[in-house]
């Protein structure tokens, strides 16, 4: 054996056993900004569990060995069960004991079932789906759940208990069996799509809450799941639902799962497209309101969306910025190289905003119970936090990749998995023209809040480079007759103004200012050719920090 092909020279080590949160000051300084101490929330111990060589593994593990369907039972009966890789039930079991499922719900006071943390739950959220970001699926749905489920409070008292214990239990018996459970979302179908008016499922009143649902769903996500919100057609119109994977009886519900998607990503987590045969459900809220209850789940798994691919694209970033440490090329560290570092400190300022905006808007949702102003701030940022930060993620993440070269393309990295993973966020829970002509109703529905929202948005920013003209853009494609045609361009020009004012309660002023001159006054060039001038050094120092 030649020796010389056993020996690594000129090769990065491996990333791990790294405390992925007090290595982070970006994620810090936003954390601070939103009023939470790290170490009276748990999170300095929670990143030094995730950062381990074995919890980054068991990512790896989970998507190379994806979930398989049982349809049938040896003897050929229905069992309608997917298999996972005991890699994947680690991953869960560690987010449910991390309360990443529920934290921001209050079991003692079910008829005002919310509690304060969103920021801090929005810190793990973020550092787990840059570890692994299938799994989160399930933890999101079942959070977001409760959303949906305070419109039917006698289901909420008797699930809630459930959802916020933090004992996962995968095994596939009904839920009243079961100390801990998740909950999963359908609402998709063959003809309609988004338009889920158009959902033909239809939905047999039987005895009081309960129904029978026929009909299917071509997206049913976690079918492991132990109980689904659906939406059907009721008599009395487009209706929610809970439907349980058993019946009352103990027998199992008449959910026939057709097949497993074969997804470009998001591997480790089963999606099915599923048949309904008279399932048993239970109706959540009035018949003919099934959008209007089910949006206050949508509204968030949206925020999650956000902040689940700020995560992957900050993971993207370190993994890029420890390779650049470690690398020489030309009798150089990669990150002495002056091209080099303008794509890395062009990442670095699209991950500052990225976290200073998720935080941001966690906190909003914090403070929305009781404040109006951050209530309408959540209703009209969240849409173009969501559209900003995901439609952006996979491109920011190729980026991330090319600064590895052929080291990053190769399945031993993890950024080709980050990188399949990133276009999920952005098309799950609304894809981009959806959700842009989201941030029209909501002007449409409340002008006032919106207004309020706009203003406080401009409190701090507006001397900054473009601030105005991006508030100008924003106003006059609001109320223009061709609103629709510019939606893109509102929920754009909104996600960089919000963006730029999340920075400036949590960054450096020089990295306030390089957003605003680069992102606001004009449209942001190629990563890697815009100017950042002084905050370049502040930007690399910030990205990942050596403890």
């Amino acid at each position: 054996m030649n020796q010389d092909s056993q020996t690594a020279l000129n090769q990065t080590p491996p990333f791990g056993d790294v405390d992925l949160i007090a290595s982070d000051p970006v994620l810090l300084s936003a954390l601070r900004a939103n009023g939470i101490d790290i170490d009276a929330e748990g999170l300095k111990t929670f990143g030094e569990v995730w950062g381990t060589m074995e919890r980054l593994d068991l990512g790896r593990l989970a998507n190379e060995n994806p979930p398989k369907l049982r349809a049938f039972d040896p003897r050929g009966f229905r069992l309608d069960a997917v298999e996972f890789h005991p890699a994947y039930h680690a991953l869960m079991r560690a987010s449910m004991e991390d309360g990443l499922h529920a934290s921001t719900w209050n079991e003692a006071d079910p008829d005002h079932p919310t509690g304060q943390g969103h920021v801090a739950r929005a810190a793990r959220i973020y550092t787990a789906a840059g570890v692994e970001s299938g799994h989160v699926c399930p933890i999101t749905m079942t959070h977001a759940s409760v959303g949906a489920l305070a419109a039917a409070p006698k289901l909420l008292e008797e699930w809630l208990p459930r959802i916020v214990s933090r004992d996962y239990d995968a095994r596939f018996v009904p839920f009243w069996e079961k100390t801990a459970v998740t909950l999963g979302m359908g609402m998709t179908e063959k003809q309609g799509g988004t338009d889920v008016r158009a959902n033909t499922t239809r939905a047999e009143p039987k005895t009081g809450d309960e129904y029978q649902l026929t009909g299917h769903k071509w997206f049913m996500s976690a079918p492991m799941c132990d109980a689904f919100l659906v939406l059907a057609q009721a008599p009395g119109g487009l209706t929610c639902f809970l439907m349980p994977r058993f019946r009352p009886d103990g027998s199992l519900n008449a959910m026939r799962l057709q097949r497993l998607k074969d997804k470009l990503g998001n591997r480790s987590n089963a999606s099915s497209e599923v048949e309904f045969d008279r399932a048993f459900a239970w109706r959540v809220g009035d018949e003919g309101r099934g959008v209007r209850t089910i949006i206050n789940m949508v509204q968030l798994t949206r925020l999650d969306c956000a902040v689940a691919s700020a995560g992957l694209v900050r993971m993207g970033l370190a993994l890029a910025l420890h390779h650049a440490r470690h690398r020489s090329v030309f009798q150089k560290k990669l990150i002495d190289q002056p091209a080099m570092r303008a794509v890395l400190a062009d990442l670095a300022l699209e991950n500052e905003a990225m976290t200073a905006l998720a935080l941001r808007l966690a906190r909003s949702f914090d403070g929305a119970v009781t404040n109006d102003g951050e209530a309408g701030y959540a209703r009209l940022v969240t849409p173009a936090a969501k559209f900003g930060i995901c439609k952006a993620a996979p491109r920011l993440l190729y980026e991330a990749m090319e600064c590895l070269g052929g080291n990053g393309y190769v399945e031993e990295s993890p950024l080709p998995r980050l990188y399949r993973e990133a276009p999920v966020n952005a098309i799950w829970e609304g894809s981009g023209n959806v959700i842009a002509l989201d941030i029209l109703r909501a002007e449409t529905r409340e002008p006032e809040a919106a207004t309020v929202a706009l203003e406080g948005l401009m409190a701090n920013i507006a001397d900054l480079p473009g601030a105005k003209d991006a508030a100008r853009d924003i106003l006059l494609a609001l109320h223009s007759p061709e609103a629709e045609a510019k939606a893109r361009l509102i929920a754009e020009r909104l996600f960089t103004l919000a963006a730029t004012a999340a920075l400036a309660g949590s960054a450096p002023p020089e990295v306030t200012e390089a957003y605003a001159l680069t992102r606001l006054r004009q449209p942001s060039r190629m990563i890697g050719a815009n100017d950042l001038g002084p905050a370049t050094k502040i930007l690399l120092d910030r990205g990942f920090a050596t403890i």
